[in-house]
């Protein structure tokens, strides 16, 4: 969950009575909180949505932590220059 360095912020969402009734039984059926079933839920949505963001980010970050093979491939002496700018 969060970690002590992050703060949680309350998020809330209106619905019909019968939503939450439905929301109340199949989180019960899970047996989970609604809270729980929800956010597993949006967590799932988001996690679909911003997939393309997510390997556009990971294209971003090309080093040599992330890959070791350009690690070793950039580890000579012409490359060398690049680290002192």
């Amino acid at each position: 969950m969060a970690t002590t360095h992050e703060r949680r912020v309350r998020l809330s969402i209106d619905v019909l009575r019968e939503e939450r009734r439905r929301l109340h039984i199949a989180a019960a059926k899970r047996d989970q909180s609604i809270r729980d079933y929800v956010w597993q839920a949006v967590e799932a949505r988001l996690k679909h949505d911003l997939a393309d963001e997510a390997a556009t980010a990971g294209l971003l970050a090309l080093n040599e932590r992330a890959d070791p093979v350009l690690a070793a491939l950039w580890d000579n002496p012409k490359d060398a220059a690049y680290d002192k700018i």
